[in-house]
């Protein structure tokens, strides 16, 4: 058996897919520990696995707080430059936690630069996981980060290898942090972040499947192409008697929410309330934020904070959101049409994705008011080629793997047994397990 160390970084969405990996890695017997935030530390400890921490949960909040969070170009910015601060908080934590004579094996986003350092100077293997196809970035099917940057996929590839060369929000954002830990340790910097340090030579894992994301010539070698893992706690949860009752009350309500860790959602849900009125439909608003909900919303809209969405989306007409990728895939299991404020980040691409599916539609925030999204909802709402693709969808979702075949997988990546303790081990050698 092994220590698998796992290393999300973000939101719900993004410490969610740990979770779950985690889960699986422990019923087949491993140690399993998750370095994130405390604001998850409940639901990791809930889920039996060992917990480290990596800062409170003000200092998410304050992170979350910040508006530039999501806005394009300023807020991947404002991400990797924050990932290259935590660089040498992820090391520190990560050789910390390195047993002597433990096999060990590290699985972390790309975002969390430490892990990479702790494999650059001790050796431990590293798998990197992707949660998104918009973090493969090709010159075949290049990622829409941008909305409107579609366009791209027109270009030549000769012209876009020219594009992608282009100073980059990830050599900018946690550039100057990288060289300066890698020299604090001895070790060779990258010339790029990306490639360079963005995905693992021992190993990458992307879970989102093939029919949503195809794999292109470009990306990285050795890479095990998974799907949507689909943790979203619904295990230690259940819905609301008040969220039954609502359910119950009457025809399928519409589900908006701007993100798990979007705290600055009140133009969003204005104008969602606007939408709602204008379509007479009922709804049903979530968000961890109440104070971003209109005030004295009327008997046919409830406000809930979290809300495990496979318990509640397959019991919904539609779904409103931010285009992130794990909420897109509950969507896409429940079988219900998307529309999407794409703001940053992955968003962008995942709408462009399921445009390109037919089972969805997007807004830019701009054009983000109640008359415009009630004309995209009605479209969705009444295409009987909409309700098709979104079933074709849904049966594609029933039929694909569990979190088994990738824990297999795992097992048969190389760990690496450390000689000494922790404090001395970056002095020391290593054996592969």
């Amino acid at each position: 058996m092994a220590h698998f160390l796992l290393c999300p970084f973000g939101s719900g969405g993004d410490v969610f897919p740990f979770i779950g990996i985690g889960r699986e890695l422990r019923a087949r017997g491993h140690r399993v520990t998750l370095v994130s935030m405390d604001t998850f530390e409940d639901a990791i400890r809930a889920a039996g696995l060992g917990y480290a921490s990596m800062g409170s949960k003000e200092e998410f909040d304050r992170f979350s707080q910040n508006p530039d969070l999501w806005k394009p170009i300023k807020g991947t910015l404002l991400v990797f430059k924050m990932a290259g601060e935590a660089l040498r908080h992820y090391f520190d934590k990560l050789k910390s936690l390195i047993q002597p004579g433990e096999p060990t094996l590290i699985m972390a986003a790309g975002t969390v630069f430490g892990a990479r350092l702790i494999r650059e100077k001790l050796g431990v293997p590293l798998i990197v996981v992707h949660l998104q196809p918009a973090v493969f970035v090709s010159v075949y099917d290049t990622p829409v980060f941008l909305e409107g940057m579609d366009v791209m996929n027109k270009l030549p590839r000769w012209l876009k290898r020219l594009l992608l060369a282009l100073p980059n929000p990830m050599d900018l954002g946690a550039g100057p942090a990288i060289r300066r830990a890698c020299k604090e340790e001895g070790v060779p910097p990258p010339r790029h972040v990306h490639p360079d340090w963005w995905h693992s030579p021992d190993g990458n894992v992307a879970l989102f499947p093939e029919w949503f994301a195809g794999r292109q010539p470009d990306w990285p070698q050795p890479l095990y192409q998974h799907t949507f893992p689909m943790e979203d706690l619904a295990r230690e949860a259940t819905l609301s008697p008040e969220l039954e009752r609502f359910l119950e009350a009457d025809d399928k309500p519409l589900v908006f929410t701007p993100g798990t860790a979007n705290q600055n959602g009140r133009e969003f849900f204005a104008a969602a309330l606007d939408a709602c009125q204008r379509l007479g439909r009922r709804a049903i608003f979530a968000t961890r934020h109440q104070p971003d909900l209109p005030p004295a919303l009327p008997p046919t809209i409830i406000g809930v904070e979290y809300v495990p969405f496979s318990l509640l989306l397959p019991r919904a007409a539609a779904l409103v959101y931010h285009g992130g990728i794990g909420t897109c895939s509950q969507a896409l299991a429940a079988g219900i049409p998307h529309l999407i404020m794409a703001m940053a980040h992955d968003q962008p691409d995942n709408a462009n994705r399921l445009r390109r599916l037919g089972v969805g539609d997007s807004l830019h925030p701009k054009q983000w008011t109640g008359d415009r999204i009630e004309a995209k909802l009605r479209r969705l709402l009444d295409d009987p080629n909409v309700a098709s693709q979104c079933q074709h969808c849904a049966d594609l979702m029933r039929e694909a793997p569990g979190l088994d075949k990738l824990a297999e997988w795992l097992e048969t990546q190389p760990r690496t047994t450390p000689l000494v303790s922790s404090p001395k081990i970056g002095n020391s050698s290593a054996v592969t397990a």
